[in-house]
C-alpha cells in the first residue's frame, strides 16, 4: 500500500473541491463533496501508478501562515 499526501482547496466560484498531489503530474481532479474528491483522487492516482512508479518533481512538506500587517 502507498500514501500520497493530496492538497485540497475550494473553488469560491464553483463550489467544487479540487484536489492534487504536489509533484505527480496528472494527479488532479474535483468532486462535489470531500468524500468524492478523496474517491476520485484514488481512481486517478490508481490509474497513474498502472503506468509505473511516479517520478515525483516535488514533495509536500507542509504549510505556513502569513501574517501582514
Amino acid at each position: 500500500m502507498k500514501t500520497f499526501t493530496a492538497i485540497v482547496e475550494k473553488c469560491m466560484e464553483t463550489g467544487l473541491y479540487v484536489g492534487y498531489v504536489p509533484g505527480f503530474p496528472g494527479a488532479h481532479t474535483q468532486g462535489t463533496s470531500l468524500d468524492e474528491l478523496q474517491q476520485n483522487l484514488q481512481e486517478v492516482v490508481s490509474m497513474l501508478l498502472e503506468d509505473g512508479e511516479p517520478v515525483l518533481d516535488a514533495q509536500f512538506v507542509g504549510t505556513q501562515q502569513l501574517a501582514i500587517a
